[in-house]
């Protein structure tokens, strides 16, 4: 059975949903790092770095980071977990372009290598990495239950998937907070410095409309991950979810 997320579209015409985020990322892609980090008051940076640390035990050596956008991802979990290799998979090539850059002037060249990847048909062999990771990507997929399938599928037994996601808050105030400022402050401001109308307007329903919380973990748990678990971030505006193979 669909997602709800998974109608949802940037672009409304008769375009799959895939080509459609490709396109909508590959516009905003000059834009989106400085977006992401005004629009979340840089807490997007703690975010991150909390999903990276419930890695740190586990001393992982191949990683692959799903939608990993400009790779901000990437860059700061090869500096603090230091893997032997770590792919960047994204659809946007304009997104990556910009993360090659990134990776260049870190000098982490030797560790961090782009591939452009469709997240629901990976070109990797079973059993391939230790760990994957995604960060505010998944509720992209065209397909959740496909992606995270395949995100299984090339995980190690006993490997590990780190995903932090935003999310609805589910309590008063900052539940009705967050839906004032997704609803206004957010589209206006990504329209007005990113020039794309939809984009943010996207981002928004998607929040909306993804599955968290109780209900992701049981999905992850459909997909084949055992000991699947969740814990909410800053009041719920963002979730971290961990999940085994």
């Amino acid at each position: 059975m669909p997602y709800e997320q998974e109608n949802i579209k940037p672009y409304h015409d008769a375009g799959d949903k895939t080509s459609q985020v490709e396109e909508m990322f590959d516009s905003i892609a000059p834009t989106y790092d400085k977006l992401n980090h005004r629009l979340s008051w840089d807490i997007d940076r703690g975010w991150r770095k909390k999903a990276i640390k419930q890695l740190a035990p586990y001393e992982p050596k191949t990683m692959l980071d799903i939608a990993t956008g400009t790779g901000d991802f990437a860059i700061l979990a090869a500096k603090m977990l230091r893997p032997q290799t770590l792919v960047g998979a994204d659809i946007s090539e304009g997104m990556m372009e910009i993360g090659r850059k990134k990776v260049e002037q870190e000098g982490l060249s030797d560790i961090i290598q782009f591939k452009k990847e469709d997240c629901l048909s990976l070109s990797y062999s079973d059993n391939t990495f230790d760990t994957v990771t995604a960060a505010f990507g998944i509720r992209n997929f065209a397909n959740l239950d496909k992606g995270l399938k395949e995100i299984y599928r090339v995980l190690k037994e006993g490997g590990h998937l780190s995903i932090v996601e935003l999310t609805r808050p589910v309590s008063f105030p900052m539940r009705q907070l967050f839906h004032v400022y997704s609803h206004t402050v957010l589209p206006i401001y990504g329209r007005l410095i990113s020039k794309d109308q939809s984009a943010y307007a996207y981002l928004t329903a998607t929040i909306e409309a993804f599955p968290q919380g109780e209900q992701m973990v049981e999905i992850l748990k459909s997909a084949g991950f055992s000991d699947a678990s969740f814990r909410r971030l800053t009041c719920g505006i963002c979730t971290m979810y961990f999940a085994t193979k």
